[in-house]
């Protein structure tokens, strides 16, 4: 990736305030304007009893699997809070979703035995479908909104799954106004999502514009296969999508998606 491949660029990222970054930061270091729009915030669950529950027997479980980076921070922040150690039972098996949320395991020096090919549910049920899983007890560790096919995909396999939430994803108050002036200026030129909760607020706020039309001339840029069937069924056209869903990945993507600037110079003159 050329170091200003992205220069006269202007991107807009969706990602939540605090967590944009370390994206912020390599799409600047190619040269682009980034514009930070977020459009969700991460915030604790309404009430702890579930996962407290959770902590409270946490060496009854067989497989402890955390499907971001944010779950690993709350689940921490509820150990931390409740005086508990904060270490997980040797006994206890971890699977993280993908490499963002396997290095947040390792800076709390938890060893992570379970990352999937690709970073998506799925994935992870293939994986544990390789395994000795019936019988076998596992808490998953997500979002208080999530897709069900992965604790369906294990029940299928036999074994017994407690699900917790230990965060929510909420929409930012306000923001309908300004994101529309902004889109209205007419200079974005890629709009990131990296995941469906910052597609469906994005949707939301401007849910009475016909986003095709406002969204005509603005490339979309999807972090994965998920996030990218929740961009289409808004009726969004999906034009950038790496094939690792991760942030280097999005941002090489995003690059990739346009000339080199020297032909894009010599298409001008």
């Amino acid at each position: 990736m050329n170091k200003k491949s992205l220069s006269g660029k202007r991107i807009l990222i969706t990602r939540a305030r605090g967590q944009s970054g370390d994206f912020a930061a390599r799409l600047k270091k190619a040269g682009a304007e980034v514009v930070e729009f977020p459009t969700i915030e991460i915030v604790p669950p309404l009430h702890w009893r579930e996962v407290d529950g959770a902590i409270n027997q946490v060496k009854s479980y067989d497989w402890i699997i955390f499907t971001s980076a944010n779950g690993v921070d709350f689940f921490w922040q509820r150990m931390m809070e409740r005086g508990r150690p904060l270490r997980l039972p040797s006994s206890l098996k971890v699977c993280a979703i993908g490499p963002a949320t396997a290095d947040r395991l390792k800076k709390k020096r938890v060893p992570v035995h379970y990352v999937p090919k690709e970073f998506i549910a799925e994935s992870i049920l293939e994986g544990f479908e390789k395994m000795v899983v019936q019988g076998k007890r596992i808490l998953l560790a997500r979002a208080k909104k999530a897709r069900d096919i992965l604790p369906k995909g294990l029940k299928k396999m036999g074994a017994e799954v407690d699900v917790v939430a230990v965060y929510r994803t909420i929409r930012p108050r306000g923001g309908s106004k300004r994101l529309k002036e902004v889109l209205a200026e007419g200079k974005i030129d890629v709009i990131a999502f990296t995941s469906s909760s910052t597609v469906n607020h994005f949707a939301e706020l401007l849910k009475k514009e016909d986003l095709k039309k406002v969204l005509k001339r603005i490339a979309i840029a999807c972090i994965g296969p998920v996030t990218a069937r929740t961009a289409k069924e808004w009726g969004l056209q999906v034009k950038i999508q790496p094939k690792q869903y991760t942030i280097p990945a999005l941002t090489r993507a995003i690059a990739e998606s346009f000339p080199p600037p020297s032909l894009s110079s010599k298409s001008v003159s």
